[in-house]
């Protein structure tokens, strides 16, 4: 029990273990019960656990809220734990859901039917959730370290918002896509699909028989390096918020798990949210500008980031919505 105590970046040890354990008991729930086998996964079922998924991060938002603001616990960094957690969840929400329509590209393009997309989409969280958590482990040293650092992510986030702001996006050719030409070089890939299974026995051109991926492990290898990529946006925009580590986890964590579900959703009515990424823009243009106001002026209270981050989000939602009204549905995705 002692060793549960034990202090691990600012929190104890039983906090993260808790977490975790929440996380894959979900996990466990969502691919072992509610997606036992390879159905295809509709847009009603995708709305009900999105519910159910951000429901439950705004509950475990609630326990952070009170845990922190009634007992001994506090944020490393002073700063108000609930305001930030639904601030960095947001956040997090809002610049996944670029995700989507590359995840989308993605699936098309490895032709993988929408019956196999969730269980693989599920697996993939296993590793985006390691892989965050050595960014925000990283992250968090150097700023524990180094406090000048929060000036580059600052620096960055501007600079990324700018660019998001003036510079036309094309839509990407997978095909041409430098990390997909380099796996399919160095891999044995299947030229078809073995149902759900990442890898398969079979022989080569001279008899042997050898282990082969198949596509749909190659489309979860780029998906979840799609998502290292997004995270070097969005986990510099959580430490802008707040640089306490159990925080930025969780909220980032948290986001995650639910996009999944809202994936199939998205995927049918991304067209849909057009100018959400002006939105998205705007935010990392302010958060990276929060940071030097809080270096040079002094912290500025979360609750504006709070309100100011869900006023440009939804703003850009129920502008991107009403603008597109009335636009037929045109989701990329494999059939």
């Amino acid at each position: 029990m002692e060793f549960m105590l034990a202090d691990w970046l600012g929190k104890p040890l039983w906090m993260w273990s808790g977490f975790l354990a929440i996380v894959f008991a979900l996990l466990a729930f969502d691919l072992g019960l509610l997606n036992r086998g390879d159905r295809e996964i509709g847009i009603a079922q995708s709305l009900r656990l999105s519910a159910f998924y951000i429901g439950f991060a705004c509950l475990y938002g609630a326990v952070v809220w009170w845990a922190f603001e009634t007992g001994n616990l506090k944020t490393t960094d002073g700063t108000h734990a609930g305001v930030t957690y639904f601030t960095g969840f947001f956040i997090e929400k809002a610049l996944s859901i670029d995700n989507v329509f590359v995840i989308s590209l993605i699936f098309t393009f490895f032709a993988i039917p929408r019956r196999y997309q969730y269980r693989a989409l599920v697996w993939g969280i296993i590793a985006v959730i390691i892989l965050r958590g050595l960014m925000i482990g990283i992250g968090a040293a150097l700023v524990q370290e180094y406090d000048w650092i929060l000036f580059i992510f600052g620096a960055f986030l501007v600079a990324t918002g700018i660019k998001m702001l003036v510079v036309p996006e094309a839509e990407p050719d997978m095909s041409k896509n430098k990390l997909i030409v380099f796996f399919k070089k160095r891999m044995r890939v299947t030229d078809s699909l073995h149902g759900e299974r990442f890898f398969v026995r079979q022989p080569d051109a001279a008899g042997r028989t050898l282990i082969y991926a198949t596509p749909l492990f190659l489309a979860l290898v780029v998906i979840n390096i799609a998502d290292l990529i997004f995270a070097v946006d969005s986990v510099p925009a959580i430490f802008a918020i707040t640089t306490d580590p159990f925080i930025v986890f969780t909220a980032n964590i948290m986001a995650i798990l639910g996009l999944r579900a809202l994936y199939f959703a998205l995927a049918a009515m991304v067209h849909r949210f057009e100018y959400l990424k002006t939105a998205l823009a705007l935010v990392l243009v302010f958060i990276g500008g929060k940071i030097f106001w809080n270096q040079i002026f002094g912290k500025v209270d979360p609750a504006i980031s709070l309100g100011v981050t869900l006023a440009l989000i939804l703003g850009g939602v129920v502008f991107s919505l009403w603008k597109t009204r009335g636009q037929a549905h045109a989701a990329p995705h494999a059939d």
